[in-house]
């Protein structure tokens, strides 16, 4: 009887944890299958998808995440989104605007980079450039069907220039290398990016010339996480749990760096040799990109209308967007707000 009396409290207090345990009570039993597809191969500012199922984030809100699909370029990962072929995506949220005005269904959810980090970038020792009208006459290595393309013509537009005063090479990703073969004289691309990547292999720190677009009249958005207007009308709880999920993931990022670089490469062994460049690509976002005075207000990812009508202006002003199109749409705040995100 004894025996019987200990076995049936050992199977009360097992029974109290299973019933206590937070993986157990926070996992909801009925998970939703959700796969992301990036715009480019991986980078630091990617980071929040692999975090989120690392730590856990996404399983607590009920989503498996399937896949992280990289891709090539933004507007094809718009596109794919848009089509359905990935439930949530990341992609440069000018291009996501000019996107919309070609049909194309996405709704930007978060914006990750606060001020735009696209640049035009050379090697410092071949041809130097300090300011916009340095590029007149240059070949210029465009990938024409991607937000580097968009940006480089609003660039030009913003500083009195346009596609007729540089010289243009079609190049195909990745066209970095172009400029490292001295093929083009300069290529319009990311600083938390490629600008870690091609200081690699050009010399280190201060080989480049970086003319930052925020620095010379391009005002926008960076890039950021979305999903498509049909998810968001069908699914409207998964859209609101995937964004609480990734903003965790966002806030644990910013105060774990080292950590999440590491978390990148655990998912993604290939990049076992890019810790150092994952690490300077994340520390630039840190410095010059995830955080703002938005942020501060209102959270993490933050998208203002304020902010989201200057960006569409300006790509307006520059011709990249037409003048009828929307200074509002094109964005959902409702689940960030939900999320409540960490001020920073």
């Amino acid at each position: 009887m004894k025996n019987l009396s200990k076995l049936l409290a050992c199977l009360s207090l097992a029974s109290a944890f299973v019933m206590t345990s937070p993986v157990m009570a926070q996992t909801p039993a009925k998970m939703d299958d959700v796969s992301v597809q990036l715009d480019w191969v991986v980078r630091s500012d990617h980071a929040m998808f692999f975090v989120a199922k690392e730590k856990g984030y996404f399983a607590q809100n009920g989503i498996n995440l399937t896949a992280v699909r990289k891709g090539t370029g933004s507007t094809d990962a718009l596109r794919l989104v848009g089509n359905g072929n990935a439930e949530f995506g990341f992609a440069d949220l000018p291009t996501l605007m000019v996107g919309r005005v070609q049909s194309v269904p996405v709704v930007a959810l978060a914006a990750v980079n606060q001020k735009s980090p696209m640049a035009i970038i050379s090697i410092k020792s071949k041809k130097p450039i300090s300011k916009p009208s340095d590029l007149k006459g240059m070949n210029i290595g465009v990938h024409s069907s991607g937000s580097t393309y968009v940006f480089l013509k609003a660039f030009l537009a913003a500083n009195g220039m346009s596609l007729a005063d540089i010289k243009q090479s079609t190049v195909a990703p990745p066209y970095e290398s172009f400029l490292v073969l001295g093929r083009v004289d300069a290529v319009p691309g990311y600083i938390n990016a490629e600008v870690p990547e091609l200081e690699d292999k050009t010399g280190g720190a201060g080989s480049l010339s970086i003319v930052q677009g925020a620095d010379f009249g391009y005002r926008a958005y960076g890039s950021g996480m979305f999903t498509s207007e049909k998810l968001i009308a069908e699914k409207p709880d998964l859209v609101a749990r995937f964004t609480k999920a990734y903003l965790q993931a966002f806030q644990f990022v910013a105060a774990n760096p080292k950590e999440a670089v590491d978390i990148i490469i655990k998912a993604n062994p290939e990049y076992a040799t890019k810790a150092e460049i994952l690490t300077k690509q994340l520390q630039t976002n840190l410095t010059r990109s995830f955080f703002s005075d938005s942020t501060k207000a209102s959270g993490l990812g933050v998208i203002t209308a304020q902010q989201w009508k200057e960006t569409a202006e300006t790509l307006m002003a520059q011709d990249v967007l037409p003048k009828t199109a929307s200074l509002t749409a094109g964005y959902d705040m409702r689940f960030q707000e939900a999320a409540k995100p960490v001020r920073r």
